[in-house]
């Protein structure tokens, strides 16, 4: 049997209900549709489909099998795609997850030339501190700033990433500059609440030398401009990514702290599943970041890491 031509008919029959709603998509006869659903169910050795003489039902199996169904068929269009020379110009959705600072500071002024580049490419973006499942969620790419990927995912990097230390004026005129990482337990602190590691700071100076300090943060936050905005205020210190503060360090509303210790080398990636081959859809969007940010250095320092 065709698998295929099943594997499309029984998803059309899931989508559509009926077996006459599926014939007349594919220009057939309800008898052809149910012979290929029937030899479909033959070769798995399972039945998909509950017919009655009112209503279709998937089965535990059907239901089990059509996502996966789904996702070969998908594939398979992108697949076909590529091979047609299709990929200079992909079109369908593109879904990415991405930091809510670095979606608002940095890709949002990214996207317009993208689209552009790539008009028949529709975007769905969700912008989230938090760590997506790409699979659950049904992500297509993730943009992740960390010091190492998961090794379960594939990951390539697009950039480094400086973490810069750093208060207001007018906090550091009240309690006093930290000359050394172990000074930090006596200060205000306000964290990042994904930054890895947790409330224990690693600093690494260009020696080698490693420091693990047990901060005691008076705020926990998912985002970072919420605590970039405490700290403009005198709250305490921060660690933060240089595009989050670069332009308050840059006005003297943030001073740089501890210049000569770093939390160490973080980078941004883009992410996506390893058991899937990478679509012409994300194959493009992640070199155009690449291409972007490789030579914008108003959002990545290459020198602060």
């Amino acid at each position: 049997m065709d698998i295929v031509r099943g594997m499309q008919a029984f998803v059309a029959l899931a989508s559509g209900g009926s077996f006459v709603a599926v014939a007349d998509k594919f220009d057939t006869s309800s008898a052809a549709v149910s012979r290929q659903i029937a030899a479909l169910e033959a070769h798995l050795g399972v039945r998909l489909v509950n017919r009655t003489t009112r209503r279709l039902s998937l089965t535990e199996a059907g239901t089990q099998f059509l996502e996966r169904a789904e996702q070969i068929l998908a594939d398979l269009a992108e697949a076909e795609a590529v091979v047609g020379q299709q990929a200079s110009s992909p079109t369908g959705l593109l879904r990415v997850s991405a930091p809510l600072s670095f979606g608002i500071t940095v890709l949002s002024a990214l996207l317009p030339e993208f689209r552009r580049r790539f008009p028949d490419l529709r975007l769905d973006i969700d912008l989230s501190d938090r760590v997506v499942d790409l699979a659950h969620d049904g992500v297509d790419v993730a943009i992740r700033i960390a010091q190492a990927p998961s090794p379960n995912l594939i990951a390539r990097r697009i950039a480094p990433i400086g973490i810069i230390t750093c208060a207001s004026p007018g906090y550091l005129k009240a309690r006093g500059y930290p000359a050394h990482p172990s000074d930090l337990t006596s200060h205000e602190t306000l964290s990042y609440s994904y930054l890895s590691g947790g409330d224990t700071w690693t600093f690494r100076n260009q020696s080698g030398e490693s420091v693990a300090v047990r901060v005691r943060p008076h705020v926990h936050a998912t985002n970072g401009d919420l605590l970039r905005r405490m700290a403009i205020e005198d709250s305490g210190v921060i660690v933060q990514p240089d595009f989050i503060v670069e332009d308050d360090l840059a006005t003297g509303r943030l001073l740089q702290i501890l210049p000569d210790w770093t939390l160490g080398t973080f980078s941004l990636y883009a992410i996506y599943l390893s058991r899937r081959q990478l679509s012409a859809k994300v194959r493009v969007f992640i070199d155009y970041l690449v291409e972007a940010l490789g030579r914008d250095t108003r959002y990545i320092s290459v020198s602060s890491i």
